[in-house]
């Protein structure tokens, strides 16, 4: 008889390379053979729409390929949860993470595939003084990788240095490294989005051609939306030696046609044009011209006299213009009291009154952003200041900037999820807890940050915060304490009783499975020529007996020294699909994740602890549990395997 087996948890992040082949296999899946993508057919099938011409337009850099491996490149990385940096932890659905944004983005692929409504992001502008992380090489050993994602460098920080610098202008590569830099994130962050979502990006005059393009080739020209002009300088800088830039660029892009943006409010600088003069019973109107540009010989119809309300004599339209409707539709703006002449019937041409009530509830955005509409660099910095006490970060973006954003793309009170992988001062979710306020909204934010340390000469440091992600962190806790303050003096300020003041503070780790951190380097090697070390105190000297013997204790105990089970619950959590906010609860042999859809069991098994997991309501769809928990007992997992099968559960094991 055959011995049943358990199957065994993927640990890696999102196959990219497999995900696009297994799209294209459900569209077209007359071009595989063998489960393998047959070239020949796939030409057939395109036809004279195939470019294979050497001359063609395209977009290419140094290092492009070198980027389209970091983006397939899987990860095994993990999140490690911080609540002792968060504010309610345990029921709130905004969540912090802390760490490099390609593995972070990589992560969150199984569990936020498809999720995300709305992407904001700031990414260095590539001026010749940002710093970022690009690798030169893909040859990356163990060390190395552990330091790229944050797992552990000299003082626990990530250092200016290696991985993380300042690209020079004086780079042989610099819009190569920028471009390689932003390529792989960008493509992640599109598999986040919800086909009805949108992207919004900042930039500057150094790398918007360059952005556009990348984003025509990653989203497709046809889901450009707008390249908006925010004003962000309130005046010009007389000691610049050229032409002083005033403006940056917002760029946005639709992941497909489904996107539909909303309509802004009006604002009061809108709304004082809606006035009632005449004491119209259907409220305020503003006015426009009644005439059109139109000339007589285009539009002959439309040129005839009209009477004056007061003096009754024929009134004619200019000679090169033509009054905006017919005659019998002009006869009905007359009944119905929509023309309007003027104090005492003064004009001697009306104008059309346009009623607040009947119009569209909102307006149409446009690509122009004046500061007094959305603020300026110098409002972004106060408010920072006026929360944090100091001017800690030089060019923070204003809050109404922001906001405006989220309104343009978000619905208030559809759970809508914003995404900011670049958050820098933590401007975004600063936004979206205070437009919750505001407007009784339920947004949800993700937000991610590099550990970057901060300059030892900059305020921010002499503040006490060590690195960038600290100052973020900081900045969401001051923002929920004002706005629990103000509740608290203003109860009827706020509707919502459910208002979110919290986020989940979580940091990119490496695996808490030493099975799992092992295949991180030999999938390296195999696939990017990646030098492979065994997994745990390498030492070139041990031989291969040793390594042997570390192989073998990585199978016999997956687990790494020191792992807390909050730290393999979310890691197990994340593999198998599920989002950092779901509902979690503790049972005596086991967590319930998502109302008991996954039962994650880090006790030791037993028949009875089987028992309870297969006989719980509702019934699980997926348990996940370690092999060692079993204690060698192969009858008892044999049995356990039978046992969840004959349940219709999905069982698998580490």
């Amino acid at each position: 008889m055959n011995k049943l087996h358990s199957k065994l948890m993927n640990g890696e992040s999102l196959n990219i390379k497999d995900d696009n082949l297994n799209k294209l296999k459900s569209v077209l899946p007359e071009l595989f053979s063998e489960d393998q993508l047959d070239w020949e057919k796939l030409k057939a099938h395109l036809g004279d729409n195939i470019v294979i011409a050497n001359e063609r337009y395209t977009l290419n850099w140094a290092g492009k390929s070198d980027a389209f491996k970091a983006l397939q490149q899987p990860t095994t990385a993990t999140l490690k949860p911080s609540p002792e940096e968060s504010i309610n932890f345990e029921t709130t659905a905004n969540v912090f993470i802390e760490g490099e944004n390609l593995e972070v983005l990589k992560v969150l692929q199984k569990s936020y595939y498809g999720k995300v409504k709305c992407i904001i992001i700031d990414p260095p502008y590539n001026t010749g003084n940002d710093s970022f992380i690009y690798p030169d090489s893909f040859k990356e050993n163990k060390a190395d990788y552990e330091k790229r994602i944050g797992d552990k460098d000299e003082d626990g920080y990530l250092m200016k240095e290696g991985y993380f610098r300042k690209n020079s202008k004086d780079s042989g590569h610099f819009h190569s490294n920028w471009l390689s830099m932003m390529y792989p994130r960008l493509f992640l962050a599109k598999n986040l989005m919800r086909d009805d979502g949108v992207i919004f990006i900042h930039i500057d005059d150094n790398e918007v051609h360059n952005l556009r393009l990348v984003m025509n080739e990653i989203f497709g020209e046809e889901n450009f939306v707008a390249q908006i002009v925010w004003q962000k300088k309130y005046a010009v800088a007389n000691d610049d030696d050229g032409i002083s830039a005033t403006h940056d660029y917002i760029l946005v892009f639709q992941k497909s046609l489904e996107f539909e943006r909303k309509l802004l409010p009006r604002t009061e600088k809108q709304l004082i044009r809606y006035q009632n003069p005449d004491n119209d019973s259907r409220g305020e109107w503003s006015s426009s011209e009644y005439v059109s540009s139109k000339s007589k010989t285009e539009r002959p119809t439309l040129w005839y006299p009209i009477k004056h309300p007061k003096t009754n004599e024929d009134v004619w339209p200019d000679e090169n213009a033509v009054w905006r409707y017919s005659k019998e539709k002009h006869e009905k703006m007359v009944s119905e009291n929509r023309l309007y002449w003027g104090p005492e019937q003064s004009y001697k041409k009306p104008r059309l009154k346009r009623f607040l009530s009947e119009i569209q509830e909102g307006v149409v955005p446009s690509t122009w952003w004046p500061f007094d509409d959305v603020g300026h660099n110098d409002e972004g910095q106060k408010e920072t200041a006026e929360l944090m006490g100091k001017k800690i970060f030089s060019t923070p973006k204003p809050v109404r900037l922001i906001k405006k954003i989220i309104s343009i793309a978000t619905e208030k009170d559809s759970g809508d999820l914003i995404l900011d992988f670049f958050s820098g001062s933590g401007t975004t979710a600063h936004a979206v807890l205070e437009m919750n306020m505001e407007v009784s909204g339920n947004r949800k934010f993700i937000l991610a940050q590099l550990p970057e340390l901060c300059d030892e000469s900059s305020e921010a440091f002499k503040s006490g915060f060590k690195t960038i992600a600290d100052i973020s962190k900081e900045r969401v806790r001051r923002v929920i304490q004002k706005i629990k303050k103000e509740k608290s003096e203003k109860q009827d300020l706020f509707e919502n009783e459910n208002l979110d003041l919290g986020f989940k503070v979580f940091k990119l780790s490496a695996s808490n499975f030493k099975i799992w951190r092992g295949i991180t380097i030999k999938n390296q090697s195999e696939k990017v020529g990646i030098a492979a070390e065994p997994e745990e105190n390498y030492n070139g000297d041990k031989g291969q007996e040793n390594d042997l013997i570390e192989q073998l204790e990585m199978f016999t105990n997956p687990v790494k020294e020191g792992s807390e089970k909050e730290n393999m619950l979310y890691e197990l959590l994340l593999k198998a699909g599920y989002a950092l906010a779901e509902k979690i609860e503790k049972h005596p042999f086991f967590y319930s994740v998502k109302d008991n859809e996954l039962i994650v069991a880090l006790e030791m098994m037993s028949p009875e602890v089987v028992e309870v997991i297969t006989k719980s309501l509702p019934k699980p769809k997926k348990v996940v549990t370690l092999d060692i928990l079993f204690a060698n007992n192969d009858q008892l997992k044999t049995n356990t395997v039978l046992q969840m099968k004959d349940a219709g559960i999905d069982f698998k094991t580490i």
